[in-house]
């Protein structure tokens, strides 16, 4: 409150005394028969005086503290990423301006003098704004260059691994850890900040199960940092024109060129829709599944009763579900099967079986 007091007070002065100045020229232009010095002139003089310091104590504040908070408000929360694009912009527009100045300098009057200064503006404006909105594929396009290859055989900079954006739903799930230390995730694991936001938003949720879903997130998150072999990146992006985290994702995948890695149902195929590569964790935990045919035998522990009588039901370490026929007798004991016939349902595989010592193999699969 005493800075805008002091604020007011030099507003008051400045502009109550350019009122002053400027009353004496407009006198002398009105055309108004009277010396400088009388009493007439000083009465007309102090009107723009007056008029002049209330402006300024009304609006000087506005146009030189709020300006400043609002600009260094700006710069606290902006990501590294924006301020980093919006300072190679201003240097390319400051480029372009000082070859422009020779030519525009020798106009005539004040359009020599006025003309170079508006072009800097109107160019470091137009380069701030097109270096902050097009950051990431300008990322993307210097992440990209080949390097010369190394030795005969030769290999590919990391650089040049490609891009897999990470979905909230695939942090949590935490499979993606285990993968990423097999080797077979080949390419940069990229977090977007605002999937990092929702992360903590969730963790700092009410609900008991939402809060502790957020927290398995970010501890999978710190284990990816430390475990993984493939690098991890915390994007500085925003997608504003997006009303929600999946279609900020999608959005960020097209303008980068990368893939999602989800095991959410409905992003996948909103952003196959829209032509994105879909990297998804529960299409690949189904494909690598062992196979299993008619006729093969296994040892099963029986846990629980089937839905018709006298079933039996067990599951693989993968979880995948085995009827047993005339299983219910060996409940809670580990039994030799026989699989009769391998069911592939929406929800997963299911496999029947009957005992391999006692069942008719006619029996399995009826439910």
């Amino acid at each position: 409150m005493r800075l805008y007091l002091l604020f007011r007070i030099a507003g008051a002065i400045i502009l109550g005394w350019l009122g002053w100045a400027l009353s004496a020229p407009l006198w002398t232009a009105w055309n108004l028969n009277a010396p400088l010095w009388t009493s007439e002139l000083n009465a007309y003089r102090l009107i723009p005086t007056v008029v002049g310091a209330v402006i300024g104590a009304v609006i000087f504040p506005h146009v030189t503290i709020e300006p400043f908070v609002a600009s260094r408000r700006v710069l606290r929360h902006a990501p590294p990423g924006d301020l980093l694009a919006g300072l190679v912009g201003l240097i390319a527009a400051g480029l372009i301006a000082v070859i422009a100045n020779g030519p525009l300098s020798q106009l005539p009057g004040y359009f020599g003098r006025l003309l170079p200064i508006g072009v800097f503006v109107l160019l470091a404006w137009i380069f701030v704004e097109l270096s902050i909105a097009r950051k990431d594929e300008l990322l993307a396009l210097v992440l990209r260059r080949r390097e010369p290859r190394e030795g005969r055989g030769g290999q590919r900079d990391a650089r040049e691994r490609p891009s897999i954006v990470m979905d909230t739903s695939a942090i949590i799930d935490g499979r993606i850890a285990d993968i990423s230390q097999t080797g077979f995730v080949y390419g940069e694991l990229v977090i977007p900040r605002f999937v990092l936001q929702e992360l903590q938003h969730i963790a700092d949720s009410s609900d008991a199960l939402r809060r502790n879903r957020g927290r398995r997130g970010l501890d999978m998150l710190n284990r990816l940092q430390k475990e993984s072999k493939v690098p991890i990146r915390i994007m500085d992006v925003e997608a504003d024109d997006a009303p929600d985290v999946d279609s900020k994702l999608v959005n960020v995948a097209k303008r980068t060129q990368a893939a999602i890695l989800t095991n959410d149902f409905n992003l996948n195929r909103v952003a196959e829709l829209q032509g994105v590569k879909v990297l998804n964790i529960n299409e690949l935990a189904n494909a690598v599944k062992p196979v299993v045919i008619p006729g093969e035998e296994m040892t099963v522990d029986i846990i629980q009763e089937g839905k018709e009588a006298g079933q039996g039901v067990a599951y693989l370490d993968d979880g995948t579900m085995i009827v047993v026929e005339n299983g219910r007798r060996h409940m809670n004991s580990s039994v030799d099967v026989v699989v009769t016939r391998v069911l592939q349902t929406v929800a997963g595989r299911m496999i029947f079986a009957h005992p391999k010592n006692g069942s008719d193999p006619g029996a399995g699969g009826r439910t």
